[in-house]
């Protein structure tokens, strides 16, 4: 195997497991990245989505204590049973939307022109909200938290779980961030910066493992097994990249809000869009 192959996808990985759970699209700077890089192809589309599985498993494992309780408590306990129902309402339009969809956004808005207009849109909408977050939710207590209407993943009713549902969907246009839609859509919905943070991690468990699996059987004809060695560097880098990323996180949330992220969105969205208009970079699609 090529050593600057493996370097190409270890880069590739870090990138996913920093970027996957903050609201500034994981997509959009794999998409970004492998632009520079000059890492593309049919292979490397499905393992863009593959390695999203190793930025999961860090989710798993962080939360393998309320994941382990829910599953063995799916038969006789009420919290359980009601979180693992809100979590697969949530689940359900990314399948409904993803497939109806999914071929079409891949084929006309995968590019980096397309990402960094959605990344300063997205940017835009962050400021926007967090304003009204603060605005809504006054001044912090004593222990630094804003109460909201629903300051627990426990709190949330199966209408709650389908709106969130509904604005990952957003997610499926690069540049968006599917953090960004989930967490910052929530707390639109009233959600606590945190409760919002911890759904956020958990809906992305089914929701980018389907997508990995999926996108792995669907083009497996343009996979052989030269490839296992890139894909387990990827996995194994974002692994560890999103659990580091995930600790850092909830503690930054408990204190902090979104508005560094807004931004880094704009900033870097508006250097792309420069760069390519003038020809001073040039942005493989």
């Amino acid at each position: 195997m090529d050593p600057i192959l493996l370097l190409k996808a270890a880069i590739m990985g870090v990138v996913e497991g920093l970027t996957e759970f903050l609201p500034i699209s994981s997509t959009g700077h794999l998409i970004l990245a492998a632009s520079l890089l000059d890492f593309t192809g049919p292979m490397v589309k499905v393992f863009d989505i593959a390695i999203q599985t190793g930025a999961m498993f860090a989710v798993v494992w962080e939360y393998r204590d309320r994941l382990r309780r829910t599953v063995t408590g799916i038969t006789h306990d009420p919290v359980a049973q009601r979180f693992a129902r809100n979590v697969m309402i949530a689940f359900a339009p990314a399948v409904v939307f993803g497939l109806a969809l999914g071929a079409t956004i891949k084929a006309h808005l995968f590019n980096p022109v397309a990402v960094a207009v959605a990344l300063v849109v997205g940017g835009f909408v962050i400021l926007w909200a967090e304003r009204r977050h603060h605005r809504a939710y006054g001044e912090r207590d004593l222990e630094g938290r804003r109460h909201a209407r629903v300051e627990s993943v426990d709190d949330m009713t199966a209408m709650d779980a389908l709106k969130v549902g509904l604005l990952q969907c957003l997610a499926l246009v690069p540049g968006t961030s599917r953090s960004g839609a989930t967490i910052i859509g929530a707390m639109v919905l009233g959600f606590s910066r945190k409760c919002a943070t911890e759904f956020s991690f958990y809906l992305g468990i089914p929701t980018l493992m389907g997508a990995g699996a999926y996108s792995v059987w669907k083009e497996r004809a343009a996979l052989n097994a030269a490839d296992l060695p890139l894909f387990a560097v990827g996995l194994a880098l974002s692994f560890v990249s999103a659990l580091l990323c995930i600790r850092w996180l909830i503690r930054y949330v408990s204190t902090h809000d979104f508005t560094a992220f807004a931004w880094y969105r704009i900033v870097f969205g508006a250097v792309v869009l420069v760069t390519a208009y003038t020809g001073l970079l040039e942005w493989k699609h």
